[in-house]
């Protein structure tokens, strides 16, 4: 156990050890899991690095790289490092990269640290002169390894051979015009040789003892935030933060020596699992306090016994907080008696703690040139790359054993670091939750194309997911021209589905790159070629944005076949069969056609003009219809085109416009435009029903609607048609038009969310603590008419008291209606909370549509 080791420098200091974390061994894969992945530090492509000169700088090798922080809070401090030589100070300012390769297509390295995100940056500058690679690696090893115990930082290929980087500290001083001086690593090593010394030397103990108060201040303002070490110790190494004496106590001979040694104090943290932070009873009690306090806010008349309730178990945490072997902050009082200084200081370990993450960066964007080479395309952004292999469970936050840099900040790094705001940090990331729901569907889309924030695939998932439908749906469309829409819902379905899109991930050794977090997440088989279908997708999307649709065609049919000739067969698909008989077009035979003139009038209505006409014909032609030789069938297997191809400009308008929105929110988004009520509403508005050709004579106005149903698939039908006429990009400005502008009224009427959906959220919100949350009931209450055209009433209850009800032709139409009335008819809390935040966004606007939707008074 660690808390017992017999070397401990302090009994509440954390120590590091080889392959373990503070609770347990840092890898529980299994022998053959640890052969493969990032997780492992297994980077695919490294080859060892020919051994540089360790007597030279290597100037023809190496390339120099100056490291910058960007922002600079938290690494420029008062008290930097300073290096006395000659008469001049030469100050801290950071580290210099040299690396074998150039880093020119490596983009800048971003990670979260104190609640802040920071850039890496790396600029290349002239080679200096004044070091040698064995000078280097001295000081690396001193630093890395010796004081801050960094033990699972790798910087040697597991095949061996050279470095993969060399690290040099920069000490400078300003030169006339604007000027630099580095100081040599000869003169760095030398102070450290120089500064590596007790705190107090046996033979002046008594003078230290008995000096005067201000000379005892005045050296302990020099140790303090300087790292002291003491080999063997664990940690070896912790910063100085004050340094006290006994005035009464003065050594006599050899008796209580160490007692009067002066005392090292250091004010550090303990590792939050090990704290009250770590506590399962604490963590409970937190989320109990926190699920109470949500249900008290949506509470009509909060009692006061409530209030006591929630009072209790605020004391409770507390008390948790405030016991002695659960409190975060810790103070460690260490004897001074065979403790050296070491001549740094803490800004030397806040910057080499970054280090780690800028060697795993650089690392992991330079294996990705292999995906290139397997896959036949090079990106050009190679972080949209890395997107797309990042699983949702990776951070990018220490660049190796996390509790090891935890452990060595809170023993080495500055004492009080500026911390930014948390919540900011936690808003961007969060997307679970009805409030956070709430907040990001009331967004509005940017008027142009923005990167998002999102750092993982889940997004370019969604949109992978839309374009390997569409892929294969067109390519099924064509090569199977006589193939009903079910049996080719069969053939797609075999291709899109997860189990074989791990197998495709599989053949691109996408296991290889795929980021995700080094634990229990993915360790079953079954979750893991999840992941590895989902970063498939999101490779797809990926090539979409950057490339286009014919890339990935291309590389896809690739994956699918090995054999030319199947490739071939795939690629050079035949075009429709419409198509094929009059290749320049069709319109002529409009003049001998009735039905082709009433499709005429339609075109100038719409001023959408097909060059085969007969196609938009067959797109209007129901399957009650007879086969004819005008049109070749019916419109069910166009239909089946333009479904997916209406969810691949959708997906595509809503990942570049929506870029705060995660993949569920997405799809909420895509649900609203890409359903049956919408699409059957854009064919209304386009009169579509006027020209619709069925055996029931409806290409006449009865005067009685159409089934909503067969309004959306007629939309999809055309859709599909000019899709297989036009191509996609008139299909994309069709949307433009007809589609995209309905989002902002579903944005401000929360028509994102269906009625029964909305109804269930609102009564969560009202559950009580410590009982099982009350859900809305349905129940038929009549039922009249003949079977085939049966009407339902449906009533909604909650807590046993009618809401609302609802009648329509079947009983989920009918549930939908009763929730509709009942969220009209009564006044919840939450949606009176979702209603304010679309105001406070758009205020005037959103309330002169509120005022038109305003519930009557009843309230729950």
């Amino acid at each position: 156990m660690k808390e017992k080791h017999p070397a401990r420098l302090a009994d509440n200091l954390w120590f590091n050890d080889p392959g373990e974390v503070n609770d347990g061994p840092l890898c529980r894969c299994s022998t053959k899991a640890r052969q493969v992945g990032i997780r492992h530090n297994i980077y695919p492509g490294e080859k060892p690095i020919p051994l540089c000169d360790p007597h030279t700088n290597n100037a023809g090798k190496l390339y120099h790289y100056r490291i910058t922080m960007a922002p600079s809070t938290n690494f420029l401090t008062h008290q930097p490092t300073v290096i006395e030589y000659d008469d001049r100070e030469y100050i801290f300012e950071g580290f210099s990269v040299f690396s074998h390769c150039k880093l020119d297509n490596i983009p800048p390295c971003k990670v979260v640290r104190f609640n802040i995100e920071y850039s890496i940056i790396f600029m290349e500058e002239p080679m200096p002169e004044n070091f040698s690679v064995r000078g280097l690696d001295l000081f690396g090893d001193f630093l890395f390894f010796e004081i801050l115990e960094l033990y699972d930082f790798e910087l040697v290929s597991r095949v061996g051979g050279c470095r993969f980087f060399h690290f040099m500290p920069r000490f400078a001083r300003q030169l006339p015009s604007n000027g630099k001086e580095i100081l040599s690593m000869h003169h760095v090593i030398q102070h450290l040789l120089r500064m590596s010394r007790p705190v107090v030397e046996a033979k002046d103990l008594k003078s230290w003892l008995e000096c005067d108060q201000i000379t005892w201040e005045r050296y302990a303002e020099e140790l303090k935030g300087m790292i002291v070490t003491c080999p063997g110790k664990k940690p070896s190494s912790v910063r100085v933060d004050q340094v006290d004496r006994e005035h009464d106590q003065k050594p006599d001979d050899n008796e209580g020596l160490d007692d009067t040694y002066p005392t090292i104090v250091h004010f550090g943290l303990r590792p939050a699992q090990l704290s009250y932070a770590g506590n399962r009873n604490y963590q409970n009690l937190f989320k109990s306090y926190l699920k109470m306090n949500h249900l008290l806010a949506n509470k009509p008349k909060v009692s006061i016994q409530d209030r006591q309730k929630l009072a209790e178990k605020e004391k409770k945490l507390q008390r948790i907080r405030l016991q002695g072997h659960m409190t975060r902050e810790v103070t460690a009082e260490i004897c001074s008696k065979e403790i050296l200084m070491t001549g740094i200081g803490s800004d030397v370990c806040q910057h080499a703690m970054m280090l780690p993450v800028l060697v795993n960066h650089i690392r992991y964007f330079n294996c990705l040139y292999n995906i290139d080479d397997i896959i036949g395309y090079k990106f050009k952004d190679r972080i949209l790359l890395k997107h797309a292999m990042t699983h949702p469970s990776y951070r990018l936050t220490y660049g190796m054993n996390p509790d090891h840099v935890r452990n060595s900040l809170y023993n080495c790094g500055i004492r009080q670091p500026d911390y930014g705001d948390k919540k900011k940090q936690v808003e961007r990331s969060r997307k679970k939750g009805i409030n956070t729901l709430i907040k990001i569907m009331s967004e509005m889309a940017a008027p142009e194309e923005l990167s998002s924030h999102i750092h993982h695939y889940e997004r370019l998932e969604f949109l992978g997911d839309a374009v390997v439908e569409f892929v294969t749906s067109t390519h099924l469309y064509y090569l199977f021209p006589h193939l009903e829409e079910g049996g080719l819902a069969t053939y797609r379905q075999a291709i899109v589905q997860n189990q074989h899109l791990a197998v495709l991930a599989k053949k691109l050794e996408l296991e290889r790159f795929l980021l995700y977090a080094h634990g229990p997440d993915l360790c079953r088989s079954s979750d893991l070629k999840h992941a590895l279908a989902n970063c498939l997708e999101a490779l797809m999307g990926a090539l979409y944005l950057e490339g286009d649709i014919t890339v990935v065609r291309r590389i896809f049919c690739n994956l699918l076949f090995d054999s030319e000739k199947l490739r071939r067969i795939w690629m050079q698909h035949p075009k429709h069969p419409l198509q094929l008989e009059f290749p320049q077009g069709d319109r002529h035979m409009i003049q001998y056609s009735s039905i082709l003139q009433m499709l005429h009038k339609f075109e100038e209505s719409t001023g959408i003009k097909f060059r085969h006409i007969r196609l938009l014909a067959r797109a209007f032609t129901q399957r009650t219809m007879s086969y004819t030789n005008l049109t070749r069938g019916h419109n069910q297997r166009m239909e089946f085109l333009g479904d997916t191809v209406l969810q691949l400009i959708t997906s595509s308008y809503l990942y570049k416009h929506f870029p705060n929105h995660h993949e569920g929110h997405l799809s909420l988004l895509r649900s609203s435009l890409v359903n049956n009520k919408t699409q059957a509403t854009v064919a209304s508005d386009l009169g579509m029903s006027t020209y619709i050709i069925d055996a029931k004579n409806r290409t006449l106005e009865d005067g009685g609607p159409l089934p909503t149903k067969l309004l959306a698939d007629l939309l999809e039908a055309f859709v599909g048609a000019m899709y297989v006429d036009q191509g996609i990009e008139a299909v994309t400005v069709f949307c433009q038009v007809c589609f995209f502008p309905r989002l902002k009224d579903f944005i401000y009427s929360q028509h994102w969310n269906d009625a029964k959906s909305q109804l269930q959220q609102c009564c969560l919100t009202l559950r009580t603590e410590g009982k099982e949350p009350d859900v809305p009931q349905y129940k038929v209450i009549s039922q009249h008419g003949p079977t085939n055209n049966r009407v339902y009433n449906v009533a909604v209850y909650f807590r046993d008291k009618r809401l609302g009800t609802g009648c329509a032709s079947n009983t989920q139409d009918a549930q939908m209606e009763a929730a509709r009335d009942a969220l009209q008819n009564y006044n919840f809390p939450q949606l009176h909370h979702q209603r304010m935040v679309v105001e406070r966004r758009y205020s005037q606007e959103a309330k002169d549509r509120g005022s038109r939707h305003r519930p009557r008074s009843n309230k729950i």
